[in-house]
């Protein structure tokens, strides 16, 4: 078995014996947004309230779901201050998939099972997208032989991250209120329930896409599952759609890995480094090197790469 850091089983089942089981906290959720969002969201549309979706929407995904939740709580990827650590991971709360070790569990689960040779569908995408779309946004699975999960203590000891994780869909609620507060029903609509019946569809949406078809540079040996780059979604989702690139190098804080795939989160990042906030960063040529990773691109080395650059904007403010 290749485990890791924190998933760990000596099973050679664990990863795909089980059976998908309806979520109805997960259901109900995801279906209650998606009735409001196609019944009363258009009644209550507003130029106002779009501007509020489009807004919450990009600060959600890149600060919160790429920066906070997968690029530095899961991954570790850069360094920052803690206030900047919970603000981005509360906003990461706020798109509406869970608490930050749910996320965490969530993420780990698929990433190691994935490593394996042989892995559940539900963990691979491997279904027709209709039954995919199903399970991921409906369902969850119960492994027959699940793997140990050994969460860090910085993470499981932290009692801000403990209260998300008791509190995390109580937040979406709360947003609902002060948005409601301060434009009425359709801010709270299009700012909560409209944001996150996108946020979760698109996540959903691009993991299916991502390890179905698209650009492959790099192929990882044994694995159950390639990961594929989704063009057309790379900056929509802030980066999180170069998702060979990310197979390749899962701990790099830089997902789009040359010029001409767009990674506003790294943009970001980037800026952040330069303001001298963030440290520490990662990229490809800091990790160690991996035996199952194998070139298939052939134009790799023509390619312009990207690489930390200053940030004028970022300079100035530092002055």
């Amino acid at each position: 078995m290749k485990n890791t850091e924190r998933v760990f089983s000596n099973n050679s089942e664990s990863a795909w014996q089980g059976q998908v089981v309806w979520s109805p906290a997960k259901s109900i959720w995801f279906l209650s947004n998606l009735f409001v969002s196609l019944f009363a969201a258009p009644l209550f549309f507003s130029l106002s309230g779009f501007l509020v979706f489009i807004a919450l929407t990009g600060i959600t995904l890149c600060l919160g779901h790429s920066l906070g939740m997968h690029r530095l709580l899961i991954h570790r990827s850069y360094e920052c201050p803690l206030w900047m650590e919970y603000l981005f991971v509360y906003l990461g709360v706020l798109v509406g998939m869970a608490g930050p070790i749910g996320m965490l569990r969530q993420h780990d689960l698929r990433d190691w099972a994935q490593r394996q040779s042989k892995c559940h569908d539900y963990l691979l995408h491997g279904s027709n997208m209709i039954k995919d779309g199903w399970w991921q946004l409906n369902c969850d699975l119960k492994l027959k032989h699940p793997p140990t999960f050994n969460l860090e203590p910085r993470v499981s000891r932290s009692r801000f991250y403990q209260f998300l994780e008791s509190t995390w869909l109580l937040q979406s609620f709360i947003l609902a209120f002060v948005l409601y507060m301060l434009g009425g029903v359709s801010w709270a609509i299009w700012g909560v329930s409209v944001r996150v019946v996108v946020s979760i569809g698109g996540h959903w949406l691009i993991g299916y896409f991502a390890h179905n078809q698209g650009e492959r540079n790099w192929s990882v040996d044994g694995a159950a599952v390639q990961g594929h780059n989704v063009r057309i979604a790379g900056f929509l989702s802030m980066g999180e759609a170069w998702h060979n690139n990310h197979h390749a190098f899962p701990g790099s804080a830089m997902l789009g890995l040359y010029k001409d795939e767009p990674d506003p989160g790294w943009w970001v990042l980037n800026a952040l480094h330069n303001l001298g906030i963030v440290t520490n960063i990662r990229l490809p040529e800091h990790l160690p090197s991996r035996s199952e990773l194998i070139v298939e691109a052939k134009d790799l080395n023509s390619r312009d790469k990207r690489e930390p650059e200053k940030c004028e904007i970022a300079n100035f403010i530092r002055r």
